[in-house]
């Protein structure tokens, strides 16, 4: 998403205006954390597809998200918001190690937090990880920020009859492959009854979905 409409490196109009976004939200004193992917720069499973062994393209992944990770922290702090980027990998001179106590801690002081590097796992998406987190510190809801405005019974951009759901099932997403997260990571928020809203990043919808409005396509029990 970071790529804007090249779809590599990073758009610095698009960072700022996910930036503010995001700085919208912790101005309305909710607690926030933010995984953020790195198929703008390198995807794990894209050079795993064209030969690269499987664990070394994941890794490469995950540091990509760590890049992301750095520049939205700038970003954010730019704006005055006071930020806290977390790693699963340790890397000291750009992060600090994840820890989740130390993460729910942040939150309680009213910073952002950004959780970079993945699960620190090969084979785990940053659908996965994030999942993952959001269970670790007690989050409420995932808000996943897509280009599309909801999750469709089949791609919007292929089939113009596509329907769009207001609310889906995790089983429902798993039975018929909804392109919503990869199945780990909906099976994991299945377990933990953790609800999934998703729906397109434009002005606003974040603040709109944090303050009760229904937007975009909610995955539930």
């Amino acid at each position: 998403m970071l790529g804007a409409e090249a779809g590599s490196g990073i758009d610095l109009e698009t960072l700022d205006r996910f930036a503010a976004e995001i700085h919208a939200v912790q101005q309305l004193g909710v607690q926030t954390a933010v995984t953020i992917g790195g198929g703008n720069i390198f995807r794990g499973l894209k050079g795993a597809a064209e030969g690269m062994d499987r664990a070394s393209a994941d890794y490469m992944g995950m540091l990509a998200t760590v890049i992301n990770s750095v520049a939205l922290q700038d970003a954010l702090e730019r704006r005055g918001c006071q930020t806290r980027c977390m790693s699963a990998i340790h890397m000291h001179q750009v992060s600090e190690p994840y820890i989740r106590r130390r993460a729910t801690r942040h939150l309680e002081k009213g910073r952002v937090v950004i959780l970079a590097g993945g699960t620190g796992n090969p084979y785990f998406s940053t659908d996965t990880a994030a999942a993952l987190r959001a269970a670790e510190i007690g989050a409420e809801v995932i808000l996943k920020a897509t280009k599309v405005d909801g999750v469709y019974d089949k791609d919007p951009a292929i089939h113009a009859d596509a329907v769009r759901f207001d609310e889906v099932a995790y089983l429902e997403v798993l039975k018929r492959g909804l392109k919503v997260m990869d199945s780990t990571a909906i099976s994991l928020c299945m377990d933990n009854d953790l609800p999934i809203c998703v729906f397109k990043l434009a002005t606003g919808t974040i603040a709109r979905v944090v303050c009760g409005e229904h937007v975009g396509t909610r995955v539930i029990t």
